[in-house]
């Protein structure tokens, strides 16, 4: 079994909660070096989690030649950077989502891993979840039937966060950063499970605006797009709403019934059919990167194909960029 000895390029929430503890729970994986711009929490991060070395720089990190993978757990803008960068290096990737801050970016990525023949993977976990399995299994089975239309509807209150100090917005705000608003950083997950479900999206359009005023980039999106089964879908988030609107919900409406899920609440699924309302609850593992990780380490290992490549996940950034009027 090959031994994978990954270096973390970020250190930040997502790695601190959803990933980095799972690098170490797959056999013949580990962490053995963790980087990040801010000396400080490259050090705490590394004493904290038992990681024996820590960088400022991401080249060195990279060229560190214990490092054999590496892991981008940095904002959208410099994916495709540091991506290309360890892939150039011969070192395979894990790339958080989305896999770049622009469709334009994500085919830089694609090219440089089909021209090397290094893998980047991209971490859109909840294809692996119990969860989502769950619901792709129902789809399958047919238990609502023919499937006649997709409708995702998403809205949060506004942050205090985002309006308290203009001048330090997150960077979630900041579309330089990000590739756009929230809608850049939440929907990704929603549109690649639908993308999973259902095929590629081949065609999307979209309305975007600012509503709210607390920031500049959109607050609220309309979408409607096609996928290449021919099935129809519609889309609509908003991040400023008032909190009685609060909501989080994928419907999928077919010919003998319907499905309702969440995506980031988990909240139980609703199937509606001949048979009556069922909810079914089904729990995630703690660490709900863990079946992806696990995944891609027994590929590089031999011992498996992970599906959740670059390659992949490029659709998902394709039609963010149609809806957002970016191409």
């Amino acid at each position: 079994m090959k031994i994978l000895k990954w270096g973390f390029i970020g250190c930040g929430d997502v790695a601190e909660k959803k990933s980095g503890p799972a690098f170490n729970e797959v056999a013949g994986s580990s962490v053995v070096a963790v980087m990040s711009r801010s000396e400080e929490r490259a050090r705490s991060y590394a004493v904290r989690h038992g990681v024996p070395r820590w960088y400022t720089d991401a080249q060195q990190l990279i060229d560190d030649p214990d490092v054999n993978a590496v892991y981008v757990a940095t904002p959208p803008a410099s994916h495709a950077t540091f991506a290309i960068m360890a892939m150039k290096a011969g070192k395979p990737v894990y790339v958080e989502k989305p896999l770049a801050a622009s469709y334009e970016d994500c085919a830089r990525i694609n090219n440089v891993s089909e021209r090397t023949g290094v893998p980047c993977f991209v971490a859109f976990y909840r294809r692996y979840l119990p969860y989502f399995l769950k619901v792709k299994q129902i789809i399958d089975e047919g238990q609502i039937g023919r499937v006649m239309n997709v409708q995702v509807r998403f809205a949060v209150p506004t942050r205090q966060l985002d309006y308290t100090h203009p001048e330090e917005l997150p960077w979630r705000l900041q579309p330089d950063i990000a590739g756009g608003g929230y809608f850049y950083d939440m929907a990704p997950h929603q549109l690649d499970l639908l993308q999973m479900f259902f095929g590629v999206i081949l065609d999307a359009q979209g309305l975007c605006a600012n509503r709210g005023g607390y920031y500049q980039a959109e607050d609220t999106v309309a979408a409607c797009f096609r996928f290449e089964n021919g099935l129809l879908g519609s889309g609509m988030w908003c991040f400023v709403a008032h909190e009685s609107a609060s909501e989080d919900c994928i419907e999928i409406i077919g010919d003998r019934g319907k499905l309702l899920f969440s995506v980031f609440d988990f909240a139980p699924i609703r199937l509606y059919n001949s048979e009556g309302i069922q909810q079914l609850e089904v729990p995630n593992p703690p660490y709900v990167q863990f079946p992806i990780i696990k995944s891609v380490c027994e590929h590089l290992q031999g011992l498996g194909i992970c599906s959740c490549t670059s390659l992949s996940a490029t659709p998902v950034n394709w039609a963010m960029d149609r809806i957002l009027g970016k191409i």
